[in-house]
């Protein structure tokens, strides 16, 4: 869907002028260990994305659940029980 150059600076024009009229409400303001909280619970979310598309790539790769186990600190059946569900290849 191609814009013309005229719609762009008229909807960039737009976004300016939303950001000049704005005016701060106090329900805007976020404590900061609010804040830091929710970016650890995002950090959180991202790590176990991580971990299990390393687990799914192990496993496709034929690593034994008892290796995974090992390597995450846990038994090759709390490894199985929590990432199985998650692996391609469970």
């Amino acid at each position: 869907m191609p814009r013309s150059i005229q719609e762009i600076l008229d909807h960039a024009d737009e976004i300016a002028k939303r950001f000049e009229d704005y005016e701060p409400s106090p329900d805007d303001e976020v404590a900061v260990a609010e804040h830091v909280l929710r970016r650890a619970a995002l950090a959180r979310a991202r790590s176990e994305r991580q971990m299990s598309d390393a687990v799914d790539a192990a496993r496709r790769a034929g690593i034994s659940w008892k290796r995974i186990g090992a390597e995450l600190g846990i038994t090759a059946q709390a490894a199985q029980q929590r990432y199985g569900p998650v692996t391609r290849t469970a």
